[in-house]
């Protein structure tokens, strides 16, 4: 079954929690976040990972096996700052929302359309029954210009399914990603 605002709200699992969609901010308009109908819309921390490639790439490949550190950037913006990512390029950036799910329930993210219609993919792997923490997001710009996202502003709706409650959880099996405390790079 996938929940409701009402739902959402009585079952406390993201902090901090907003309980309505906010458009603007000291009047100047936001990129939305908050509760929604079905859902709730997430906002992009302020701690950022960006992929720089070197002038010579002869050798380099991306392997989540064996992570190449030089090749990321750090990055820390204010909220409502503007984030630039590269012309067909990718960033990881981190959610504000801490989460701690129950073992009856799941969560899917999927991309804002306000950032879809200007060629920006965000991904964000499910949020498993009995995973706890921030969530580290991945955010594409598959367009050849610098493509800016905003800190402290939406980027992506989870959505959250409930069922019966799992035989093994997440942190049943002691999930390599759980309690993760900030934007988490691959792990084996």
């Amino acid at each position: 079954m996938l929940l409701n605002d009402k739902q959402l709200m009585d079952l406390n699992i993201i902090d901090p929690f907003v309980h309505q969609q906010i458009r603007e901010v000291n009047g100047i308009k936001v990129i939305s976040y908050g509760l929604g109908s079905y859902g709730y819309d997430i906002r992009l921390g302020n701690n950022f990972k960006i992929f720089r490639y070197p002038t010579k790439t002869k050798g380099i490949v991306v392997d989540p096996k064996n992570m190449q550190l030089d090749l990321l950037e750090k990055c820390i913006a204010e909220d409502y700052e503007a984030v630039i990512i590269p012309p067909n390029a990718f960033i990881l950036g981190e959610s504000k929302e801490r989460f701690n799910m129950p073992r009856n329930v799941t969560g899917l993210a999927v991309g804002k359309s306000t950032y879809a219609r200007t060629g920006i993919v965000v991904n964000i792997t499910p949020l498993e029954a009995g995973w706890r923490g921030i969530l580290t997001i991945e955010i594409s710009n598959t367009t050849p210009l610098p493509a800016a996202v905003y800190a402290g502003e939406g980027i992506a709706q989870v959505l959250f399914f409930k069922g019966e409650p799992c035989l093994t959880s997440y942190a049943d099996r002691k999930g390599k990603y759980q309690d993760q405390t900030g934007l988490t790079l691959a792990r084996l």
